[in-house]
């Protein structure tokens, strides 16, 4: 059956965002007065709105939708997110105003330590029934893709459990739509050495994580008292050698050396990227690597936001993402709009982007039918805003700006 949105606001197609670096409103919002007409999950045409009323009005075939001057928007694509774990950690934040570091509150039991002891004791059922509570959550809010990263099981037994609820949620209606990454490599196991864990990694864990065949990205977490530039150049050409796409997290805390290496092996992302030099971030994207930038991570350490100007001046391809974990708890993308553009100026539709096309980029989406865009012939997953304004999706910091989403043919009112 067709579905016909009708009396669209303005809609942010975005269909020519990565034609230029910086996008323009003229080449990427339609004005308000049009329709989109729907086919079997894709976007058959664009057209007047008046016109596409007197075309299907009274036909028991099509599904009219009066979006009665809402603005539309494409689904947003969330990039970074540690998305299925167990236990509360909440209590974390009075440790930090102490003055206590996240490695230092790693060494005292806590962070990512506790989660992998809450984690692995965790049933399967547990672990399904949090992810989809926070899949309906970040839904809400407009994500309708998401990456989703193992990394709290840190022995092959629960990394595999993790990444099997990840691939159940997957397959359930009505959710965003999930690939997934091995984080075996996010922290140490109290229970053996460095070495035994390196081993374990190499030979056991990720032999095993691409048999199970749920993966498909492997991620490192390239930081001063995790994992060196040496172990993580080990781990990623060991998981690119099996066929697993590569990311990492770098430079999160301070310069780990960790971009030097994402220029070297061509990743695909190097997310966090918060202390690296700037000749840094202009060899990685010579190297073609993408910046992940994760304005949730500073924001709850306290610190000065990202500064975009460096990264625009300089033409460096970059996203936005959640990075949702015990220590992050944000599954809202237009809140890390509102901190992108109202703490740091970047335009909203520069964010929008970031969050759509060049998210789009990055992930593993169906290349035929992918989202990012509203375009014909590209599916039919988009947000309705609750604002005739495309510039409200990150205007409302302090609830969802979602009226409804049209998730790949199925339309969902929050």
């Amino acid at each position: 059956m067709r579905q016909v949105f009708l009396n669209c606001g303005s809609i942010a197609h975005m269909q020519n965002s990565l034609d230029e670096y910086v996008p323009s409103i003229e080449n990427n919002i339609y004005s308000s007065g049009k329709a989109i007409i729907v086919n079997s999950s894709i976007v058959e045409s664009i057209t007047d709105s008046t016109e596409a009323e007197e075309e299907f009005s009274g036909s028991n075939e099509v599904q009219l939708v009066d979006v009665q001057g809402r603005s539309i928007i494409p689904g947003l694509i969330d990039t970074h997110t540690h998305l299925l774990w167990a236990g509360d950690r909440t209590q974390e934040i009075r440790y930090r105003l102490e003055g206590k570091t996240y490695a230092e509150i790693e060494q005292m039991g806590g962070g990512i330590t506790l989660t992998t002891s809450l984690t692995r004791s965790a049933t399967r059922e547990e672990l399904i029934e949090a992810g989809y509570v926070r899949l309906r959550t970040a839904l809400s809010h407009g994500t309708t893709h998401i990456e989703a990263k193992s990394g709290y099981g840190l022995n092959a037994e629960t990394e595999l459990k993790i990444l099997e609820c990840g691939n159940i949620l997957s397959n359930l209606n009505q959710l965003p739509s999930i690939e997934q990454t091995w984080l075996g490599a996010h922290s140490f196991p109290k229970e053996c050495t460095k070495e035994e864990y390196m081993d374990d990694l190499l030979s056991n864990q990720l032999p095993k994580i691409v048999d199970q065949g749920f993966a498909q990205s492997a991620d490192v977490f390239c930081e001063p008292g995790w994992f060196s530039v040496e172990q993580s150049e080990d781990i990623l050409r060991q998981s690119r050698k099996l066929g697993l796409d590569l990311r990492m997290h770098i430079d999160e805390f301070e310069d780990s050396g960790g971009a030097d290496l994402a220029a070297e092996l061509h990743v695909n992302t190097a997310d966090h990227a918060y202390f690296t030099p700037d000749d840094l971030r202009l060899r990685m994207k010579e190297s073609g690597v993408n910046t992940g930038c994760l304005p949730g991570a500073p924001f709850v350490l306290g610190q000065q936001m990202h500064d975009y100007s460096r990264l625009i001046k300089e033409e460096i391809p970059f996203t936005l993402a959640t990075d949702f974990n015990p220590n992050c708890q944000f599954l809202s993308l237009p809140l890390i709009g509102a901190f992108a553009v109202q703490r740091s100026g970047l335009h909203p539709l520069m964010a929008l982007k970031c969050m759509t096309t060049q998210a789009a980029q990055i992930s593993n989406l169906d290349s035929q039918h992918s989202q990012g865009t509203i375009q014909e012939g590209r599916s039919a997953t988009f947000n309705i805003l609750n604002s005739p304004h495309w510039e409200s999706w990150c205007q409302t910091p302090g609830h969802s700006p979602i009226h409804s989403t049209q998730l790949e043919g199925k339309y969902i009112v929050h």
